[in-house]
Protein backbone atom coordinates (compact mmCIF):
# COMPACT_ATOMS: atom_id res chain seq x y z
CA UNK A 1 0.00 0.00 0.00
CA UNK A 2 1.15 3.50 -0.58
CA UNK A 3 0.66 5.24 2.40
CA UNK A 4 -0.09 9.05 2.03
CA UNK A 5 0.34 11.95 4.63
CA UNK A 6 -1.76 15.18 4.07
CA UNK A 7 -1.44 17.67 6.25
CA UNK A 8 -4.11 20.14 6.84
CA UNK A 9 -3.93 23.18 9.19
CA UNK A 10 -7.66 24.43 9.89
CA UNK A 11 -8.50 25.49 13.39
CA UNK A 12 -4.80 24.30 14.36
CA UNK A 13 -5.79 20.59 13.86
CA UNK A 14 -2.88 18.68 11.87
CA UNK A 15 -4.47 15.69 9.71
CA UNK A 16 -2.62 12.62 8.53
CA UNK A 17 -4.29 10.01 6.98
CA UNK A 18 -3.79 5.79 6.52
CA UNK A 19 -6.07 3.59 5.66
CA UNK A 20 -5.81 -0.46 6.21
CA UNK A 21 -6.72 -3.84 5.10
CA UNK A 22 -5.93 -3.50 1.17
CA UNK A 23 -7.22 -6.74 -0.03
CA UNK A 24 -9.44 -5.20 -3.05
CA UNK A 25 -7.38 -1.99 -2.93
CA UNK A 26 -9.79 0.16 -0.34
CA UNK A 27 -8.71 3.34 -0.31
CA UNK A 28 -9.27 6.59 1.94
CA UNK A 29 -7.93 10.16 0.21
CA UNK A 30 -8.41 13.86 -0.01
CA UNK A 31 -8.84 14.00 4.09
CA UNK A 32 -9.61 17.35 5.74
CA UNK A 33 -11.43 18.97 8.43
CA UNK A 34 -14.82 20.98 7.90
CA UNK A 35 -17.77 22.70 9.84
CA UNK A 36 -15.88 22.85 13.43
CA UNK A 37 -18.16 23.72 16.38
CA UNK A 38 -15.88 25.21 19.44
CA UNK A 39 -19.67 25.50 21.57
CA UNK A 40 -20.08 21.71 20.84
CA UNK A 41 -16.88 20.60 20.57
CA UNK A 42 -17.17 18.40 17.42
CA UNK A 43 -15.70 18.81 13.73
CA UNK A 44 -16.20 16.96 10.90
CA UNK A 45 -13.44 14.47 8.92
CA UNK A 46 -14.31 14.91 5.51
CA UNK A 47 -12.82 12.09 3.19
CA UNK A 48 -13.33 10.25 -0.07
CA UNK A 49 -13.83 5.91 0.28
CA UNK A 50 -13.16 3.79 -3.06
CA UNK A 51 -12.72 -0.16 -2.92
CA UNK A 52 -13.56 -2.85 -5.48
CA UNK A 53 -15.66 -5.92 -5.71
CA UNK A 54 -18.47 -4.17 -3.93
CA UNK A 55 -21.76 -5.09 -3.72
CA UNK A 56 -25.82 -5.32 -3.00
CA UNK A 57 -28.66 -7.82 -3.59
CA UNK A 58 -31.86 -7.52 -2.78
CA UNK A 59 -32.84 -10.63 -3.94
CA UNK A 60 -31.06 -14.16 -2.06
CA UNK A 61 -28.95 -13.44 0.10
CA UNK A 62 -30.37 -10.09 0.84
CA UNK A 63 -26.98 -8.32 1.99
CA UNK A 64 -24.11 -6.22 1.00
CA UNK A 65 -20.62 -5.41 1.58
CA UNK A 66 -19.23 -2.30 3.57
CA UNK A 67 -16.47 -0.90 4.88
CA UNK A 68 -15.72 -0.38 9.03
CA UNK A 69 -14.44 3.23 8.72
CA UNK A 70 -12.66 4.58 11.93
CA UNK A 71 -10.14 7.17 13.10
CA UNK A 72 -6.92 7.00 15.24
CA UNK A 73 -5.33 10.75 17.02
CA UNK A 74 -2.78 11.63 19.07
CA UNK A 75 -2.09 15.25 20.26
CA UNK A 76 1.52 16.13 19.20
CA UNK A 77 3.84 13.08 19.06
CA UNK A 78 1.93 11.15 22.33
CA UNK A 79 -0.06 7.71 22.06
CA UNK A 80 -2.66 7.18 19.11
CA UNK A 81 -5.94 6.89 20.78
CA UNK A 82 -9.75 6.09 19.22
CA UNK A 83 -11.62 8.44 18.25
CA UNK A 84 -15.22 8.69 19.28
CA UNK A 85 -17.76 9.92 16.87
CA UNK A 86 -21.76 11.00 17.37
CA UNK A 87 -24.51 8.77 16.66
CA UNK A 88 -25.78 10.47 14.11
CA UNK A 89 -25.35 13.86 12.20
CA UNK A 90 -22.80 12.39 9.34
CA UNK A 91 -23.08 13.30 5.81
CA UNK A 92 -23.09 10.72 3.46
CA UNK A 93 -22.87 11.18 -0.40
CA UNK A 94 -25.87 9.83 -2.16
CA UNK A 95 -26.22 6.02 -3.24
CA UNK A 96 -24.45 4.94 0.04
CA UNK A 97 -25.83 4.51 3.77
CA UNK A 98 -23.69 5.36 6.95
CA UNK A 99 -24.56 3.13 10.15
CA UNK A 100 -22.50 3.94 13.59
CA UNK A 101 -21.22 1.41 15.59
CA UNK A 102 -21.78 1.81 19.02
CA UNK A 103 -19.29 0.71 21.80
CA UNK A 104 -22.01 -1.08 23.35
CA UNK A 105 -25.29 -1.38 20.36
CA UNK A 106 -27.66 -2.59 23.41
CA UNK A 107 -27.74 0.63 24.87
CA UNK A 108 -28.23 4.49 24.42
CA UNK A 109 -25.54 6.32 22.75
CA UNK A 110 -23.54 8.59 25.35
CA UNK A 111 -20.58 10.69 23.98
CA UNK A 112 -18.25 9.58 26.53
CA UNK A 113 -19.32 5.97 28.05
CA UNK A 114 -21.42 4.79 24.80
CA UNK A 115 -19.72 6.74 21.94
CA UNK A 116 -19.76 5.72 18.39
CA UNK A 117 -16.62 3.75 17.36
CA UNK A 118 -16.81 3.81 13.76
CA UNK A 119 -19.35 3.46 10.88
CA UNK A 120 -19.86 0.82 8.41
CA UNK A 121 -20.68 2.64 5.24
CA UNK A 122 -22.27 0.66 2.59
CA UNK A 123 -24.71 1.06 -0.79
CA UNK A 124 -28.42 1.99 -0.40
CA UNK A 125 -29.44 0.16 -3.19
CA UNK A 126 -28.46 -3.04 -5.22
CA UNK A 127 -25.32 -2.74 -7.36
CA UNK A 128 -22.08 -4.20 -8.24
CA UNK A 129 -18.70 -3.13 -8.81
CA UNK A 130 -16.34 -0.38 -7.45
CA UNK A 131 -18.25 1.10 -4.78
CA UNK A 132 -16.61 5.03 -4.73
CA UNK A 133 -17.96 8.03 -2.70
CA UNK A 134 -16.10 11.92 -2.41
CA UNK A 135 -17.13 13.97 -0.18
CA UNK A 136 -18.16 11.71 3.20
CA UNK A 137 -18.24 13.66 6.44
CA UNK A 138 -17.89 11.38 10.05
CA UNK A 139 -19.05 14.00 12.72
CA UNK A 140 -15.79 13.54 15.76
CA UNK A 141 -16.92 14.50 19.34
CA UNK A 142 -13.42 15.72 20.25
CA UNK A 143 -14.47 17.45 23.29
CA UNK A 144 -15.60 14.04 24.05
CA UNK A 145 -12.35 12.93 23.68
CA UNK A 146 -10.41 15.49 26.28
CA UNK A 147 -9.55 17.79 23.42
CA UNK A 148 -9.83 21.50 23.44
CA UNK A 149 -10.91 23.52 20.55
CA UNK A 150 -7.08 24.45 19.73
CA UNK A 151 -5.69 21.29 20.06
CA UNK A 152 -3.00 20.08 17.32
CA UNK A 153 -3.46 16.42 16.75
CA UNK A 154 -2.52 14.24 14.03
CA UNK A 155 -5.29 12.01 12.32
CA UNK A 156 -5.18 8.35 11.12
CA UNK A 157 -8.70 6.94 9.41
CA UNK A 158 -8.29 3.19 8.57
CA UNK A 159 -11.32 0.97 6.55
CA UNK A 160 -11.71 -2.71 6.66
CA UNK A 161 -13.86 -4.40 4.48
CA UNK A 162 -16.84 -6.07 6.10
CA UNK A 163 -20.10 -8.53 4.83
CA UNK A 164 -23.27 -8.21 6.14
CA UNK A 165 -24.87 -11.29 7.81
CA UNK A 166 -28.75 -11.05 7.69
CA UNK A 167 -30.94 -12.59 10.58
CA UNK A 168 -32.51 -15.83 10.22
CA UNK A 169 -32.34 -19.73 11.40
CA UNK A 170 -29.30 -21.38 10.14
CA UNK A 171 -28.13 -25.07 10.22
CA UNK A 172 -25.28 -26.49 12.67
CA UNK A 173 -23.52 -29.26 11.28
CA UNK A 174 -23.75 -31.31 8.00
CA UNK A 175 -25.06 -34.49 8.66
CA UNK A 176 -21.66 -36.09 7.23
CA UNK A 177 -18.41 -37.38 8.89
CA UNK A 178 -16.37 -34.53 9.77
CA UNK A 179 -15.20 -34.39 13.14
CA UNK A 180 -16.64 -33.43 16.03
CA UNK A 181 -19.74 -31.58 14.06
CA UNK A 182 -22.66 -30.65 15.40
CA UNK A 183 -25.77 -32.38 15.49
CA UNK A 184 -29.31 -32.79 16.52
CA UNK A 185 -29.52 -35.41 19.19
CA UNK A 186 -29.42 -38.87 18.66
CA UNK A 187 -28.99 -39.00 15.49
CA UNK A 188 -25.46 -37.43 14.26
CA UNK A 189 -26.79 -37.37 10.19
CA UNK A 190 -29.23 -34.61 11.61
CA UNK A 191 -28.03 -31.27 11.87
CA UNK A 192 -29.48 -28.70 14.43
CA UNK A 193 -31.06 -25.70 13.60
CA UNK A 194 -30.75 -22.71 15.60
CA UNK A 195 -34.18 -20.51 15.80
CA UNK A 196 -33.14 -17.88 17.93
CA UNK A 197 -30.48 -16.19 20.48
CA UNK A 198 -31.73 -18.16 23.48
CA UNK A 199 -29.97 -20.72 25.35
CA UNK A 200 -29.32 -24.31 23.46
CA UNK A 201 -29.07 -27.04 25.51
CA UNK A 202 -26.04 -29.08 25.02
CA UNK A 203 -26.30 -33.31 26.04
CA UNK A 204 -27.87 -36.35 25.27
CA UNK A 205 -31.79 -36.07 25.35
CA UNK A 206 -33.63 -35.94 22.51
CA UNK A 207 -33.43 -32.77 20.23
CA UNK A 208 -30.55 -31.27 22.22
CA UNK A 209 -27.31 -30.17 20.37
CA UNK A 210 -24.45 -32.48 20.48
CA UNK A 211 -21.23 -33.53 19.24
CA UNK A 212 -18.87 -36.34 19.35
CA UNK A 213 -16.01 -36.56 21.12
CA UNK A 214 -12.44 -35.99 19.91
CA UNK A 215 -9.83 -34.89 21.57
CA UNK A 216 -10.17 -30.84 20.73
CA UNK A 217 -13.56 -30.92 19.75
CA UNK A 218 -14.60 -29.40 23.24
CA UNK A 219 -16.52 -31.00 26.49
CA UNK A 220 -19.70 -31.98 25.54
CA UNK A 221 -20.80 -29.71 28.05
CA UNK A 222 -23.51 -26.72 28.55
CA UNK A 223 -25.97 -24.93 28.04
CA UNK A 224 -24.92 -22.15 25.39
CA UNK A 225 -25.78 -18.84 27.11
CA UNK A 226 -28.65 -16.57 25.46
CA UNK A 227 -25.99 -13.79 25.58
CA UNK A 228 -23.41 -15.99 23.28
CA UNK A 229 -23.42 -14.84 20.30
CA UNK A 230 -25.17 -17.52 17.72
CA UNK A 231 -25.77 -15.91 14.12
CA UNK A 232 -29.23 -15.67 14.54
CA UNK A 233 -29.05 -11.99 14.73
CA UNK A 234 -27.25 -9.70 12.49
CA UNK A 235 -23.89 -9.18 12.36
CA UNK A 236 -20.87 -8.23 10.26
CA UNK A 237 -18.06 -10.82 8.95
CA UNK A 238 -14.88 -9.34 8.28
CA UNK A 239 -14.71 -10.21 3.81
CA UNK A 240 -10.95 -11.32 4.26
CA UNK A 241 -8.58 -12.60 6.46
CA UNK A 242 -6.32 -9.84 8.08
CA UNK A 243 -3.85 -8.71 5.78
CA UNK A 244 0.22 -7.94 6.27
CA UNK A 245 -0.72 -4.46 5.38
CA UNK A 246 -3.37 -4.18 7.83
CA UNK A 247 -1.28 -5.99 10.74
CA UNK A 248 1.15 -3.42 9.92
CA UNK A 249 -0.65 -0.47 10.30
CA UNK A 250 -2.02 -1.60 13.50
CA UNK A 251 1.66 -2.14 14.77
CA UNK A 252 2.60 1.38 13.65
CA UNK A 253 -0.37 2.85 15.88
CA UNK A 254 0.44 1.63 19.30
CA UNK A 255 3.43 2.18 21.79
CA UNK A 256 6.61 0.67 20.79
CA UNK A 257 6.27 -1.41 23.77
CA UNK A 258 2.98 -2.88 22.70
CA UNK A 259 4.14 -3.69 19.66
CA UNK A 260 7.15 -5.92 20.43
CA UNK A 261 4.73 -8.20 21.73
CA UNK A 262 2.17 -8.41 19.34
CA UNK A 263 5.24 -8.62 16.51
CA UNK A 264 6.55 -11.99 15.32
CA UNK A 265 10.32 -11.79 13.86
CA UNK A 266 10.22 -13.61 10.53
CA UNK A 267 10.66 -13.75 6.69
CA UNK A 268 9.26 -17.29 5.58
CA UNK A 269 6.28 -18.83 4.24
CA UNK A 270 5.24 -15.48 2.70
CA UNK A 271 5.53 -13.64 5.96
CA UNK A 272 7.29 -10.28 5.34
CA UNK A 273 6.59 -7.73 8.11
CA UNK A 274 9.92 -6.29 9.07
CA UNK A 275 10.65 -3.25 10.79
CA UNK A 276 12.91 -0.69 10.55
CA UNK A 277 13.79 2.31 12.85
CA UNK A 278 10.35 1.16 14.70
CA UNK A 279 8.30 1.65 11.86
CA UNK A 280 6.79 -1.58 10.64
CA UNK A 281 6.09 -2.86 6.87
CA UNK A 282 6.32 -5.39 4.86
CA UNK A 283 6.70 -6.82 1.60
CA UNK A 284 3.39 -8.59 1.10
CA UNK A 285 0.84 -5.88 2.06
CA UNK A 286 -1.58 -7.88 -0.05
CA UNK A 287 -1.19 -11.32 0.98
CA UNK A 288 -3.02 -12.92 4.69
CA UNK A 289 -0.83 -12.65 7.76
CA UNK A 290 0.03 -15.37 9.09
CA UNK A 291 1.99 -15.80 12.43
CA UNK A 292 -1.17 -14.47 13.99
CA UNK A 293 -2.02 -16.18 17.44
CA UNK A 294 -4.95 -15.35 19.44
CA UNK A 295 -3.32 -12.49 21.74
CA UNK A 296 -2.06 -10.64 18.34
CA UNK A 297 -5.66 -11.07 16.65
CA UNK A 298 -7.83 -10.18 19.43
CA UNK A 299 -5.61 -7.07 20.46
CA UNK A 300 -6.16 -6.19 16.50
CA UNK A 301 -9.80 -6.67 17.09
CA UNK A 302 -9.76 -4.34 20.47
CA UNK A 303 -7.43 -1.68 18.68
CA UNK A 304 -10.23 -1.64 15.86
CA UNK A 305 -13.71 -1.55 17.55
CA UNK A 306 -14.12 -5.21 16.52
CA UNK A 307 -14.55 -8.41 18.29
CA UNK A 308 -13.94 -11.78 18.19
CA UNK A 309 -16.44 -14.29 16.21
CA UNK A 310 -18.15 -17.20 17.36
CA UNK A 311 -17.52 -20.63 15.97
CA UNK A 312 -21.89 -20.66 15.84
CA UNK A 313 -21.50 -17.62 13.34
CA UNK A 314 -18.69 -18.99 11.56
CA UNK A 315 -21.22 -21.62 10.34
CA UNK A 316 -24.29 -19.17 9.26
CA UNK A 317 -21.78 -16.90 7.91
CA UNK A 318 -20.40 -20.17 5.09
CA UNK A 319 -23.83 -21.79 5.35
CA UNK A 320 -26.62 -19.06 5.48
CA UNK A 321 -29.51 -20.28 5.70
CA UNK A 322 -29.09 -23.11 2.79
CA UNK A 323 -30.17 -26.61 4.20
CA UNK A 324 -26.75 -28.56 5.05
CA UNK A 325 -24.93 -30.49 2.27
CA UNK A 326 -23.05 -33.39 3.67
CA UNK A 327 -18.95 -32.87 4.10
CA UNK A 328 -19.35 -29.47 2.37
CA UNK A 329 -16.80 -26.96 2.01
CA UNK A 330 -17.29 -23.07 2.18
CA UNK A 331 -18.75 -22.76 -1.11
CA UNK A 332 -21.58 -25.49 -0.57
CA UNK A 333 -20.85 -28.18 -2.03
CA UNK A 334 -17.68 -31.30 -1.50
CA UNK A 335 -15.92 -30.07 -4.83
CA UNK A 336 -12.44 -29.09 -4.73
CA UNK A 337 -9.53 -27.99 -6.86
CA UNK A 338 -6.65 -30.85 -6.76
CA UNK A 339 -3.84 -29.58 -8.89
CA UNK A 340 -1.15 -27.16 -7.41
CA UNK A 341 -1.81 -22.99 -8.49
CA UNK A 342 0.68 -21.06 -9.77
CA UNK A 343 1.02 -17.02 -9.84
CA UNK A 344 0.80 -14.31 -11.61
CA UNK A 345 2.24 -11.01 -10.29
CA UNK A 346 3.34 -12.92 -7.08
CA UNK A 347 2.73 -10.48 -3.93
CA UNK A 348 1.18 -7.00 -6.08
CA UNK A 349 -2.46 -6.04 -5.59
CA UNK A 350 -3.34 -8.36 -8.58
CA UNK A 351 -2.06 -11.41 -7.79
CA UNK A 352 -3.82 -13.92 -9.13
CA UNK A 353 -3.81 -17.86 -10.38
CA UNK A 354 -2.05 -18.26 -13.76
CA UNK A 355 -2.33 -21.68 -14.02
CA UNK A 356 -4.63 -24.60 -12.31
CA UNK A 357 -7.54 -22.38 -11.32
CA UNK A 358 -10.55 -24.90 -11.09
CA UNK A 359 -13.34 -23.58 -13.75
CA UNK A 360 -15.91 -25.78 -11.92
CA UNK A 361 -14.71 -26.66 -8.28
CA UNK A 362 -14.39 -24.42 -5.68
CA UNK A 363 -10.60 -23.03 -5.35
CA UNK A 364 -9.19 -22.82 -1.63
CA UNK A 365 -5.18 -22.76 -0.89
CA UNK A 366 -4.80 -26.28 0.80
CA UNK A 367 -1.97 -29.45 0.32
CA UNK A 368 -2.89 -30.15 -3.25
CA UNK A 369 -3.23 -26.45 -4.50
CA UNK A 370 -0.75 -24.71 -1.88
CA UNK A 371 1.73 -27.73 -1.11
CA UNK A 372 4.39 -26.95 1.86
CA UNK A 373 7.77 -26.27 0.17
CA UNK A 374 6.06 -26.27 -3.22
CA UNK A 375 6.21 -23.26 -5.69
CA UNK A 376 4.08 -20.39 -3.45
CA UNK A 377 5.02 -22.39 -0.60
CA UNK A 378 2.24 -19.88 1.72
CA UNK A 379 -1.01 -18.04 2.22
CA UNK A 380 -2.21 -16.43 -0.84
CA UNK A 381 -3.22 -12.61 -1.17
CA UNK A 382 -6.25 -12.34 0.32
CA UNK A 383 -9.31 -12.59 -1.68
CA UNK A 384 -7.44 -13.62 -4.83
CA UNK A 385 -10.03 -15.86 -6.04
CA UNK A 386 -12.69 -13.44 -5.96
CA UNK A 387 -11.84 -11.82 -9.43
CA UNK A 388 -9.68 -14.22 -10.53
CA UNK A 389 -10.16 -14.38 -14.33
CA UNK A 390 -13.12 -12.12 -14.42
CA UNK A 391 -15.07 -14.52 -12.05
CA UNK A 392 -18.18 -13.90 -9.66
CA UNK A 393 -19.35 -16.94 -9.03
CA UNK A 394 -19.75 -18.05 -5.70
CA UNK A 395 -18.27 -22.13 -6.08
CA UNK A 396 -15.00 -21.44 -8.04
CA UNK A 397 -14.27 -17.91 -6.23
CA UNK A 398 -14.52 -20.03 -3.16
CA UNK A 399 -17.12 -17.80 -1.14
CA UNK A 400 -19.43 -18.38 1.53
CA UNK A 401 -23.05 -18.11 0.89
CA UNK A 402 -23.12 -14.19 2.02
CA UNK A 403 -19.82 -13.36 0.24
CA UNK A 404 -17.33 -14.00 3.05
CA UNK A 405 -13.47 -15.41 1.22
CA UNK A 406 -11.07 -17.62 2.24
CA UNK A 407 -13.06 -18.97 4.91
CA UNK A 408 -12.07 -22.70 3.86
CA UNK A 409 -8.49 -22.48 3.61
CA UNK A 410 -5.52 -20.19 3.29
CA UNK A 411 -5.24 -19.68 6.93
CA UNK A 412 -6.67 -21.24 9.89
CA UNK A 413 -8.68 -19.16 11.76
CA UNK A 414 -9.43 -18.68 15.72
CA UNK A 415 -13.16 -18.52 16.40
CA UNK A 416 -14.98 -18.41 20.48
CA UNK A 417 -15.41 -22.03 21.15
CA UNK A 418 -18.83 -23.54 22.58
CA UNK A 419 -16.44 -26.88 23.93
CA UNK A 420 -15.17 -25.07 27.21
CA UNK A 421 -17.03 -22.69 30.61
CA UNK A 422 -14.41 -19.78 28.75
CA UNK A 423 -15.68 -19.89 25.40
CA UNK A 424 -19.46 -20.50 26.67
CA UNK A 425 -18.78 -16.95 28.95
CA UNK A 426 -18.62 -14.95 25.97
CA UNK A 427 -21.29 -12.07 25.51
CA UNK A 428 -20.07 -10.36 21.87
CA UNK A 429 -18.72 -7.34 23.69
CA UNK A 430 -16.84 -4.91 21.16
CA UNK A 431 -13.01 -3.66 21.21
CA UNK A 432 -12.82 -0.26 23.14
CA UNK A 433 -9.94 0.69 21.14
CA UNK A 434 -7.49 0.54 23.69
CA UNK A 435 -4.70 -2.27 24.53
CA UNK A 436 -2.85 -2.31 28.10
CA UNK A 437 0.74 -2.31 28.51
CA UNK A 438 1.63 -5.49 27.47
CA UNK A 439 -0.29 -4.88 24.04
CA UNK A 440 -3.38 -7.18 24.79
CA UNK A 441 -6.83 -6.57 24.17
CA UNK A 442 -8.52 -5.28 28.00
CA UNK A 443 -12.40 -6.29 26.95
CA UNK A 444 -13.24 -8.63 30.03
CA UNK A 445 -14.95 -11.34 29.08
CA UNK A 446 -13.19 -12.24 25.95
CA UNK A 447 -10.68 -15.41 26.30
CA UNK A 448 -7.74 -14.59 27.40
CA UNK A 449 -4.16 -14.38 25.75
CA UNK A 450 -3.71 -18.30 26.47
CA UNK A 451 -6.59 -18.83 23.66
CA UNK A 452 -8.52 -20.90 26.38
CA UNK A 453 -12.09 -20.50 24.91
CA UNK A 454 -11.06 -20.26 21.55
CA UNK A 455 -10.44 -22.78 18.86
CA UNK A 456 -9.49 -23.36 14.88
CA UNK A 457 -11.77 -23.46 12.34
CA UNK A 458 -11.48 -23.83 8.36
CA UNK A 459 -7.96 -24.72 7.41
CA UNK A 460 -4.87 -23.33 5.91
CA UNK A 461 -3.10 -23.36 2.95
CA UNK A 462 -0.54 -27.14 3.20
CA UNK A 463 -2.69 -29.47 5.32
CA UNK A 464 -5.40 -32.16 4.33
CA UNK A 465 -8.85 -30.67 2.32
CA UNK A 466 -11.16 -32.42 5.08
CA UNK A 467 -9.70 -29.54 7.35
CA UNK A 468 -11.50 -27.43 5.33
CA UNK A 469 -15.35 -28.53 5.79
CA UNK A 470 -17.34 -26.57 7.69
CA UNK A 471 -18.72 -28.58 10.32
CA UNK A 472 -15.37 -29.60 10.59
CA UNK A 473 -14.90 -29.04 14.75
CA UNK A 474 -11.30 -31.24 15.40
CA UNK A 475 -9.76 -28.31 16.55
CA UNK A 476 -13.04 -26.55 17.50
CA UNK A 477 -11.74 -26.14 21.13
CA UNK A 478 -7.89 -26.54 21.07
CA UNK A 479 -5.83 -23.73 22.50
CA UNK A 480 -2.62 -23.08 21.34
CA UNK A 481 -1.25 -19.65 22.47
CA UNK A 482 1.74 -19.43 19.82
CA UNK A 483 2.01 -18.86 16.80
CA UNK A 484 2.07 -20.56 13.33
CA UNK A 485 3.26 -20.10 10.05
CA UNK A 486 -0.90 -21.46 9.35
CA UNK A 487 -2.67 -19.19 11.67
CA UNK A 488 -4.32 -16.09 10.45
CA UNK A 489 -7.79 -14.61 11.36
CA UNK A 490 -10.74 -12.05 11.14
CA UNK A 491 -13.26 -10.62 13.30
CA UNK A 492 -16.44 -8.96 12.89
CA UNK A 493 -18.86 -6.68 14.58
CA UNK A 494 -22.86 -7.22 15.85
CA UNK A 495 -24.70 -5.13 13.23
CA UNK A 496 -26.24 -1.64 14.61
Amino acid sequence: MKTKTIIVFISCLLLSTINSSIANNISVSNISLTGQNIQNHYTFIKFDIQWDNSWRVSSDPGNWDAAWVFIKFRVNSGQWQHAWLNDAGHNNPPGSTISVGLLDPSVPFNATTNPGMGVFMYRDAAGTGTFSKTNVQLRWNYGANGLSDNATVNIRIYAIEHVYIPPGSFYLGSGGTETSAFYKYPSTSNPYQVTSEGEIIVGTAADNLYYNYSTYGGDRLGPIPASFPKGFKTFYCMKYEISQQGYADFLNSITSEQASYRYFSSTSFRYAISVLNGVYSTANPYVACNNLNWADKIAYFDWSGLRPLTELEYEKACRGTLPPVPNEYAWGNTNVANSPYALSNSGANNETIASNYSTVSGNAAYNLTTPYNGAINGPLRAGIFSGNNNNTGRITAGATYYGVMEMSGNLLEHFVTVGNPAGREFTGKHGNGILNVYGNADVTGWPGASSYGAGFRGGYWYYYSWYLRVSERSGAAGTDANRYDSDGGRGGRTAP
